[in-house]
């Protein structure tokens, strides 16, 4: 189960007539609250075989499922790019309101190494806004597509891109009341599915590292729920311990080094962490209630976590060593399963009111809640690296089984993420980068 790690050097391909450094007039300001798409035209990159168009084909995926980028149906470009080292007419791109273009190469070199290379042009003040080149094998071209997918919305945005990244998840295949569990990971597109359980027991909620290729997730082993560690380069499996009362899987903290979860006992559930390299717990919440689903602050200095201590499930953040809890949520029904935006200006929960379950976000002190999408079940919400996109699972009534869907947070921008099986709680890898 070993994930070959691209190895890629990056270098910046200017051309001499184009080296004045004046700003570009293309940019998508994403902090509005309604972003039109950018028209943008990405040509095939040149090459011996249908590499090129392949890579083209992933870059335009990624960057039109952000809902930020409207790519240009090829059938209307003007220019065919024969070269793209050459400036390109930019007038035959503005005529077509392409406001910025993407051109490349793909070049296999001697000894089977790959060489991409792409440029972005602002055709409307017609210079260029980024060049790179990438140096891989061939197997990790779509690899390389996604990260020049990352350059183009970094550059046009601002912000980090979430396309070279990979999703873990639950895949679910069989009948309802006989359900196969196997633990699976896949790119963030749907993309090189692999699984890393064989479905021989139940699994449940795997958890990324924020900073290593690694997973938590709990296996129903022998009816008892036992915490693992895995290794996904090595495929190298960890027993972290064995735990009767834990109500759920736990969550790394962000440095990696803790993990933070929920045990019962006597009937009442309370918040634990785990020094990694001591296997030592140190228990943060002392109530007779159920206390459960915790998630660090990326600065780690605080926790959120659901309970019903006041009645009914609500969420509540305290310290992360422990303390009088602050509740954060008082609209009209149950909160749970909340996870903390990487940026930290939001916490992502899911909400069960009226028959119906929410996607939502918050800030963290309770203020400005806002619902993304409802549904007849949509649970277990996951941050994208740059927090700006959220995945869940969702099943409709009548349906077969849980899927998994995408949103952005202008709530605008839903999509079901492709998987061959059923599938469930995802969680979301950092930038592999």
């Amino acid at each position: 189960m070993k994930q070959f790690v691209v190895r890629i050097a990056a270098v910046l391909l200017g051309l001499a007539a184009l080296c004045l450094p004046a700003r570009a007039l293309v940019e998508i300001d994403i902090n509005q609250g309604n972003v039109a798409p950018l028209p943008i035209a990405i040509t095939d990159f040149l090459a011996s075989d249908t590499m090129g168009a392949e890579i083209a084909g992933v870059v335009i995926a990624d960057l039109k499922r952000s809902g930020l980028f409207a790519p240009v149906a090829k059938g209307a470009f003007i220019e065919k790019v024969t070269n793209p080292d050459v400036v390109p007419r930019f007038e035959d791109w503005r005529v077509i309101n392409a406001q910025a273009l993407v051109t490349g190469r793909v070049v296999e070199e001697p000894g089977g190494r790959l060489r991409a290379e792409f440029r972005l042009w602002d055709t409307f003040a017609g210079e260029q806004m980024l060049g790179e080149q990438f140096f891989t094998t061939r197997e990790n071209w779509r690899r390389v597509a996604h990260i020049i997918a990352d350059a183009i919305y970094e550059r046009l945005t601002g912000e980090k891109g979430y396309f070279d990244t990979r999703i873990v998840f639950v895949a679910e295949t069989g009948p309802r009341d006989f359900r196969t569990k196997r633990l699976a990971i896949m790119d963030q597109d749907g993309a090189n599915v692999r699984y890393l359980t064989r479905g021989d027991d139940i699994v449940l909620t795997p958890r990324f590292s924020p900073t290593r290729q690694e997973i938590t997730y709990m296996d129903f082993a022998g009816g008892e729920p036992k915490v693992y560690l895995l290794q996904l380069e090595t495929g190298q499996r960890e027993l972290v311990g064995d735990f009767p009362g834990m109500t759920f899987s736990p969550r790394f903290s962000p440095d990696g080094q803790r993990i933070i979860m929920s045990l019962e006992q006597s009937g009442n559930a309370n918040i634990y962490s785990m020094d990694l390299s001591t296997r030592q717990t140190t228990r943060l919440t002392n109530t007779t209630a159920i206390d459960t689903s915790p998630s660090f602050s990326p600065d780690s200095t605080r926790v959120v976590f659901e309970s019903d201590r006041g009645g009914r499930q609500q969420l509540y953040v305290m310290s992360a060593l422990g303390g009088e809890p602050q509740r954060i949520s008082f609209g009209n029904g149950s909160y749970s399963t909340p996870v903390w935006s990487p940026r930290g200006d939001l916490i992502a929960f899911t909400k069960q009111s009226g028959g119906q379950f929410s996607i939502g976000v918050m800030r963290p002190d309770g203020s400005g809640e806002r619902i993304l999408t409802t549904g007849f079940h949509n649970e277990g919400p996951t941050w994208a690296p740059n927090g700006r996109v959220l995945m869940f699972f969702r099943q409709q009534a009548g349906s077969g089984g849980p899927r998994l869907h995408s949103i952005d947070l202008t709530g605008r921008n839903e999509q079901q993420v492709p998987t061959p099986d059923y599938g469930s709680d995802p969680a979301w890898s950092p930038s592999l980068e």
